[in-house]
């Protein structure tokens, strides 16, 4: 392996502001704001190639941060102009400084669609998070289709989202024997001006012929993201393994970093075969420096997602992990799909829960209320009274025999401290017809969506599709919701639909999920089989 270059600062430039602010009125049900708007890289031709197929003003991907000292300020990214084939032309934030009430939208310069950005064709990945001193950070990942660079880069925006500053290359790859996927960055709860950028660095043979590994890297910064350190690996794999969907999360009584990820063992070089697939944590008590051994969290059961009725492959969060802190006590939580509850049939929302620092681990709950259809993409966020929440798309109100539409539901449920009993729960959006959204490795709303807490509020950020809108297929919308605003559940399993997910996960690869939806980057396409999710 080739010694990875130092950072390199990109300027110190901040990006104006959209003018439009995003519409401040319901766009859905129950004071729901959306927040997406007109794409700013209309007509970028960047990036293009014969087989790919962009989709204009859609988004997709959000992440979505608060200020536990400013209940006001909230900032969000996601990907804008999906791509079928990787990335998006670019990314977009937005920030409010009213709640939520009303957004304004940056543009990330982050690909050469944006004015003043990287010069790479794509972007992907966005996350944001948000230090104690109000520091927000921003994480991306750029890269080329037509040549084999990609990178992941860091941002930082020093008056609440408005304009973005400090625009740094972490590492530049050059060659296509090396891919970047995956990244994250999260502020220190208790150390100000510091933040954690982590990701995935899979290797290849020079001659893409062999998979080599893929090590988890981190990159630090002390000084309010000026400058970021050189990144180095902080979870080691032995050869044909790899992790992906590393996130940190910070207990803000203790300082301890937590990093959760999944780890893949493949039986060979070609990645013909897999020995396991299961989510891992590793802790740090001293600000990032050392790390402890990793410990097994769960197993990843997860199976490919369909539409039940079509066979139609579903890129969701599946074969990622979704991690969260109680802020009060330091109890853990993680979130995933799998497919224990349902014989590998299909997946459900499933949450394991650690007393002990991430030493030992509950036995998984289902978390979704219908245990009969498919559910995926989880978020999670726990309020400082210890409510635990997630939010989840599931596919309740499908129809047995509907082949030319797949409805799709939108929740947020709650647990009290523990996480073990899920018995409220409440539809925060409308029904949407899946079949609209981006196809992307299959029907595309984003590996992840947002959900972030302030105080007792559960703060989320999500995509839903556009009936008969084929120039904008999707929006991002924002909601707040207490734990009072829940409804109590009915039976569950008592809804229409209850064959619907007879058939889900026919397609069975069990575990390793994320295999689904690999991004291009170059000769990529020439590679063994890895986890890859641009």
């Amino acid at each position: 392996m080739r010694t990875v270059r130092r950072a390199l600062a990109i300027g110190a430039a901040a990006l104006l502001v959209l003018a439009t602010p995003g519409p401040a009125g319901a766009a859905s049900v129950d004071g729901l704001v959306r927040v997406s708007g007109g794409s700013p890289f209309a007509g970028c031709a960047v990036g293009a190639t014969p087989d790919s197929v962009v989709y204009p003003n859609a988004e997709v991907e959000p992440s979505v941060a608060t200020n536990r000292f400013l209940p006001f300020e909230v900032v969000g990214a996601w990907q804008q102009d999906r791509w079928n084939d990787g990335g998006a032309r670019g990314l977009v934030s937005a920030f409010s400084r009213d709640g939520g009430r009303t957004f304004r939208r940056s543009v990330w310069p982050v690909s050469r669609c944006a004015r003043g950005g990287l010069n790479y064709e794509r972007a992907s990945d966005p996350w944001v998070s948000i230090g104690p001193e109000g520091t927000v950070y921003g994480s991306a990942l750029p890269f080329d289709v037509n040549t084999p660079r990609n990178t992941v880069a860091a941002l930082t925006s020093y008056d609440g989202g408005r304009t973005w500053r400090n625009v740094t290359v972490l590492l530049d790859d050059t060659q296509p024997q090396f891919a970047n996927d995956k990244n994250s960055v999260t502020a220190d709860p208790v150390r100000p001006g510091s933040a954690y950028q982590v990701w995935d660095r899979l290797e290849f043979s020079p001659d893409l012929t062999e998979f080599v590994g893929g090590p988890t890297y981190l990159s630090v910064t002390r000084d309010f993201g000026r400058t970021w350190s050189t990144p180095r690996v902080i979870v080691p794999m032995a050869p044909f393994q790899q992790t992906i969907g590393n996130v940190i999360v910070g207990d803000p009584r203790t300082g301890a970093l937590y990093n959760f990820y999944t780890s893949i063992q493949y039986t060979d070089a070609a990645g013909s075969g897999i020995v396991f697939a299961r989510f891992e944590v590793v802790r740090s008590t001293d600000g990032g420096t050392t790390w402890s051994a990793p410990s097994v969290v769960a197993t990843d059961s997860s199976v490919q997602p369909v539409n039940p009725n079509t066979g139609q492959p579903l890129r969701t969060g599946f074969g990622l992990p979704f991690p969260a802190v109680d802020p009060r006590t330091g109890e853990l939580y993680l979130a995933y799909e799998g497919s224990d509850f349902t014989g590998g049939r299909y997946n459900q929302i499933q949450l394991v829960h650690s007393t002990d620092r991430g030493r030992t681990w509950s036995a998984p709950v289902r978390v979704n209320a219908d245990p009969s259809v498919p559910a995926f993409t989880p978020s999670i966020a726990v309020t400082t009274d210890g409510d635990v929440g997630v939010t989840y798309y599931d596919l309740r109100t499908l129809r047995p025999g509907n082949t030319t539409t797949l409805p799709t539901s939108t929740w947020l449920t709650v647990s009290p401290r523990g996480g073990r009993h899920f018995d409220a729960e409440r539809q925060i959006a409308p029904v949407f017809d899946h079949n609209v959204a981006p196809d992307a490795g299959g029907l595309f709303l984003g590996d992840y969506q947002g959900l972030a807490t302030f105080g007792d509020r559960f703060r989320a950020l999500f995509v839903t599709t556009n009936a008969h809108q084929p120039n904008n297929r999707t929006d991002v919308h924002f909601g707040q919701f207490r734990p009072t605003d829940l409804d109590r559940r009915v039976p569950a399993g008592a809804t229409a639909g209850a064959t619907a997910g007879a058939t889900a996960g026919a397609t069975a690869g069990a575990t390793a999920g994320a295999v689904a939806g690999p991004r291009a980057i170059g000769p990529a396409a020439t590679r063994p089989a890895a986890a890859t999710r641009r």
